[in-house]
């Protein structure tokens, strides 16, 4: 397992994002690497939430074992879960996405220096390397620049239709 590097100035790292939209029958994925991609130095994923499209689940420890690196996943809001919203969407068939999603675990509430919170789960490092790195990767707000970078552009890709 690659571990992150917090001592150094540049610390690279892969932000995917997803945009999706109920009258469309696509969801684009992105993905930003904020230097040069050919280099073998990425040391961590982050990822804008871990439900993505019709409540397909991303499973944050099993990412970080595959890829051998620090996985982090974001969201934004504080909430009580989407039980109540898988079992309204999945009425027949909610129990398997039940035990999905609970398998996740919980989120952990971090304040970044912006004054804002983000609430994540982390896989590959500890709560407190990951709010340092997202303090180093966030200018301003709650969004890590990287991923705001990488929600523009599958926002526009798919308002193109791509």
């Amino acid at each position: 397992m690659r571990h992150l590097h917090l001592e150094k100035s540049g610390i690279r790292g892969l932000a995917i994002a997803e945009s999706f939209s109920q009258d469309s029958k696509k969801s684009v994925l992105s993905g930003i690497v904020m230097e040069k991609l050919d280099r073998s130095d990425v040391s961590f994923l982050l990822i804008s939430g871990i439900i993505i499209s019709l409540y397909n689940m991303i499973d944050v420890k099993r990412i970080s074992e595959k890829i051998g690196l620090p996985v982090i996943a974001i969201t934004h809001d504080e909430s009580d879960g989407i039980e109540d919203a898988i079992k309204h969407h999945f009425p027949d068939s909610y129990k398997p996405k039940l035990a999905e999603y609970s398998k996740l675990g919980s989120r952990e509430k971090i304040a970044l220096h912006t004054s804002h919170n983000l609430y994540i789960r982390n896989e590959g490092c500890t709560v407190l390397e990951a709010k340092q790195l997202l303090n180093k990767i966030t200018t301003q707000g709650s969004v890590p620049e990287p991923l705001r970078i990488a929600q523009l552009l599958a926002n526009t890709l798919l308002k193109t239709k791509f």
